[in-house]
């Protein structure tokens, strides 16, 4: 295919997945087995992804058959027919300027912001081997791996594919059980002064207004054992 049509630009598709990869990696820096898998998903989603948006239309290539009567541009495999929501809204103009790419830019930023966020607090309780208990982790027990769903829930609404619209659900319920996991780490380690962490602040949904109190135990969610 050829590059003229914004695709099998390979060079594009390592150096977007690395930038993302290390981005990302310098706020959570995974240490045990859990992080390793948490932080693997997500690369192999950003892979996955920029793989279709600059290597090559997979996902185009599938649908343009069958939809191609409905949606004439799927015919023409150019950068912008991925932006498929476009088409299949019967948006006009400029993708990149659409209200969900327009969206999909703040999800992708408010993840990473709220990964930094988490980290800040996470790193100070790991150095003091205490519960992360302040900050956003007074909000919810997870914020790491919500920073992660929300930056791949952003990408699909600015470039869905077959194989990451596929991976997302599947990833949720990876999150959610390493979630679990991790819990059951904590509450063995940490017994009763995580429970009580556990019961008043919730895992992934924040909660806004007045919280029930947060105890000041030591312990800790998303973090190194």
């Amino acid at each position: 295919m050829a590059t003229d049509f914004g695709y099998n630009l390979w060079f594009l598709v390592i150096l977007n997945s690395a930038i993302f990869i290390v981005f990302a990696f310098s706020f959570v820096k995974p240490k045990t087995k859990l992080d390793w898998r948490a932080f693997g998903v997500f690369a192999a989603f950003v892979i996955a992804l920029f793989t279709e948006m600059y290597g090559f239309p997979l996902t185009i290539y599938f649908l343009s058959g069958w939809l191609s009567s409905l949606f004439p541009n799927l015919n023409l495999l150019t950068h912008n027919s991925g932006h498929l929501w476009q088409d299949l809204m019967g948006w006009q103009g400029d993708p990149h300027l659409s209200p969900l790419h327009l969206l999909s830019n703040v999800l992708i930023a408010a993840g990473f912001i709220l990964l930094y966020q988490a980290w800040r607090v996470l790193y100070a309780a790991q150095t003091e081997h205490r519960l992360a208990v302040t900050g956003i982790y007074a909000r919810l027990r997870h914020p790491q791996y919500l920073g992660f769903l929300t930056i791949m829930f952003g990408f699909l609404l600015q470039w869905p594919t077959l194989l990451t619209l596929i991976m997302f659900p599947i990833l949720v319920v990876v999150y959610h059980r390493l979630a679990r996991r991790e819990e059951k780490d904590m509450a063995a380690e940490f017994g009763e002064a995580y429970l009580s962490y556990a019961r008043n602040v919730p895992g992934f949904i924040p909660r806004f207004g007045k919280n029930k109190g947060v105890p000041r135990v030591h312990g800790g969610t998303d973090q190194p054992q």
